[in-house]
């Protein structure tokens, strides 16, 4: 029983780690809104500080929220999760350039 449970208690976060992620989480998305709420800087720059916040966030939220790691036991999960990762970029990148070549040949003719 107890190697059961010990087991289980590995695989969740303490509170430690989950009041670090809910604060890491608060900031990553308080200075984004900030910055767009009051413009100060060029839109294109806001843009990719505001993207690179939330590639930033879903890390924190993979590694605090998930307990995602490197380690032995979550080997499959973090392969599942790259393979999902390389299909949703194919498909979203293959139809944005589907729909730009297609809306590029109907314009130029």
């Amino acid at each position: 029983m107890s190697n059961l449970q010990s087991s289980v208690d590995a695989s969740h976060g303490s509170a430690k780690s989950y009041l670090t992620g809910f604060v890491l989480s608060v900031i990553l998305t308080v200075i984004p809104f900030a910055l767009v709420m009051y413009p100060t800087l060029p839109k294109p720059l806001t843009a990719g500080i505001v993207a690179v916040f939330a590639v930033i966030q879903i890390v924190v939220h993979l590694i605090y929220f998930l307990h995602l790691d490197f380690s032995p036991q979550q080997r499959w999960n973090l392969t599942a999760l790259v393979f999902s990762t390389v299909v949703i970029a194919l498909l979203v990148g293959l139809s944005l350039w589907i729909m730009y070549s297609v809306h590029h040949n109907m314009l130029a003719h």
